[in-house]
């Protein structure tokens, strides 16, 4: 029986103690442990992907149905990027917890690490999100009540549980905008070459009996099952990146469609480097057609492995923009900004007539938030606010400010211009991107985000000296009697920290005075908006 495979268990929350001192534990945190074993593992002797999913899933599940109080399914998956392999003997930790709970979905968020018990080592395997449903009941649909953050990591996941969301919803917009410029040219190159693969003979097609050992405690075969299968067989397909399709029928009724994935296959050879592998020739019409769609996914992926998934601190204080990129930048943009409004650990360096000056340090990056607050409705403070162009009306940084493009109805590019920073130097001019979010629901800020990108059609010039913005922008909160809270924030660079440098030392308060011009800016025009350009409004 020692031997014998068993579910993994899941263990006791962990306990936080937060700043009031108050101990607190996440109730919808679940926690899993698994030894792996033969039966577990693939022929490589390595976990097999599918059974991580099964666990992972399983895990995640019971996370979701402690939040919502009955039963949930998997709607679906975002990308996994399995960053190690896991050996036979070696231990899977999984943890799972709801970020977010929307009206009747949910994002839970999975961590998954390994442990060697006897070199008493730990590293990261991935890091995913799902999103589950709860199911129906005899009352109708759920509403599922809201996920209240305490600690600081759990408000930061919160906020951006929202922007991932809004990613999902547009990926097939996404999609199809890249194939539209997709040209066809790859795939007519793809015919041409000799010794192509016919995209027929990666043909796989597996049927499925359902068991009761297939089944969950729904009684029913369970989203971690389907994409075991699912993995299974593209693992034999396997040429890079694989398309799988699950469909279910029973008896004489017709198919019913209930997942697919596409799944990334890297070939080692002995060696452990990556193998090249041969050219596809597709399959005429719909050949074609996920041909060019798995050109679509793989630009996906690398903007989000080169704009996304990187660390803060590595990421380029310029990227490039262009249109098949730009939901990515957005996402970037202001998912930066959400963590960095999240931090806690703020120190208050100086106040002036209610204008509070803050300023973090950490990791050798600078960051302050300017705070105050304005008797102006929270939407008119984000409309008057969002038009940068109206900035220079109150802010003396700001000499010249033009729209680059309108790059989407909550994205424009602006070229700003500002003061030199030493005297009889050169100005300076930025390109930035502004995203601009609203709340997605009563609890959330009104969102400006900033960041500095680059434009083949504005290179830098002589003329001026090209400032960089990192991570920047504004955090609207609405409050009680009309009355508003106003953060600004700025991960100050070169270019952005000899405007602020006298007053984080004290020396000086001019950011008072921008602030309270900008506060009788909001005052001025808070009834004026029809004047505002329609991309804003």
């Amino acid at each position: 029986m020692a031997n014998e495979p068993r579910d993994p268990m899941p263990l006791e929350e962990p306990m936080f103690i937060l700043g009031n001192g108050e101990m607190y534990r996440n109730q919808t945190e679940v926690k899993m442990s698994q030894i792996v074993l033969p039966c577990h593992a693939n022929y490589c002797g390595e976990l097999s992907a599918g059974q991580l999913l099964k666990w992972m899933d399983s895990t995640a599940c019971l996370s979701a149905e402690r939040h919502a109080g009955c039963s949930c399914i998997t709607a679906s998956v975002d990308d996994i990027h399995f960053e190690t392999t896991i050996g036979v003997g070696q231990v899977v930790n999984i943890t799972a917890k709801v970020n977010r709970a929307f009206t009747s979905s949910m994002e839970v968020g999975i961590s998954v690490s390994c442990e060697d018990l006897f070199s008493d080592r730990q590293w990261k395997v991935c890091h995913a999100f799902a999103t589950f449903v709860a199911r129906r009941t005899e009352a109708g649909k759920v509403q599922l009540k809201q996920v209240i953050p305490r600690t600081q990591a759990e408000q930061m996941e919160y906020s951006l549980a929202a922007e991932r969301r809004r990613m999902r919803l547009i990926h097939a917009e996404i999609i199809n905008d890249l194939l539209s410029s997709c040209s066809s040219q790859t795939v007519s190159e793809c015919l041409d070459y000799q010794d192509a693969v016919p995209a027929e003979r990666t043909r796989v097609e597996s049927v499925e009996l359902v068991l009761p050992p297939h089944a969950n405690h729904q009684v029913s075969t369970f989203g971690g099952q389907i994409m075991a299968w699912m993995e299974n067989v593209a693992t034999i397909s396997a040429s890079m990146e694989v398309g799988v399709c699950a469909e279910a029928y029973q008896g004489g009724e017709p198919l019913r469609h209930i997942n697919t994935a596409f799944m990334t296959f890297e070939v080692l050879d002995n060696d452990r480097k990556p193998c090249t592998l041969p050219r596809i020739r597709p399959e005429p019409v719909d050949g074609k057609r996920r041909f060019q769609e798995a050109i679509a996914r793989k630009k996906i992926r690398l903007d989000r492995k080169y704009i996304i998934s990187c660390k803060q601190s590595e990421v380029p204080l310029s990227v490039p923009w262009d249109p098949s990129n730009q939901m990515y930048l957005s996402y970037n943009n202001v998912s930066a900004l959400k963590m960095l409004a999240a931090r806690s650990n703020w120190v208050l360096t100086s106040e002036k007539n209610k204008v509070s000056l803050y300023t973090l340090e950490e990791n050798q990056m600078l960051c302050f938030k300017v705070e105050t607050h304005v008797a102006v409705a929270a939407e008119q403070v984000f409309l008057l606010l969002s038009d940068l162009r109206r900035r220079k009306a109150w802010d003396h940084h700001y000499k010249e400010c033009e729209v680059i493009t309108d790059s989407h109805e909550d994205d424009t590019i602006y070229r700003v211009v500002t003061p030199s920073v030493t005297k009889g130097g050169k100005v300076q001019d930025f390109i930035l991107l502004a995203s601009r979010r609203r709340p997605c629901d009563s609890g959330d800020p009104y969102l400006i985000a900033l960041r500095s990108v680059t434009l083949p059609a504005y290179p830098p010039t002589e003329d001026y000296n090209r400032g960089e913005v990192l991570c920047a922008g504004f955090s609207i909160w609405e409050e009680e009697n009309s009355f508003t809270k106003i953060s600004y924030y700025n991960q100050a660079t070169p270019g952005v920290l000899p405007y602020i440098s006298t007053d984080i030392a004290g020396l000086s308060s001019s950011f008072y005075c921008t602030f309270a011009s900008c506060s009788a800016f909001l005052e001025e025009n808070k009834d004026n908006l029809a004047s505002l350009p329609t991309s804003t409004l």
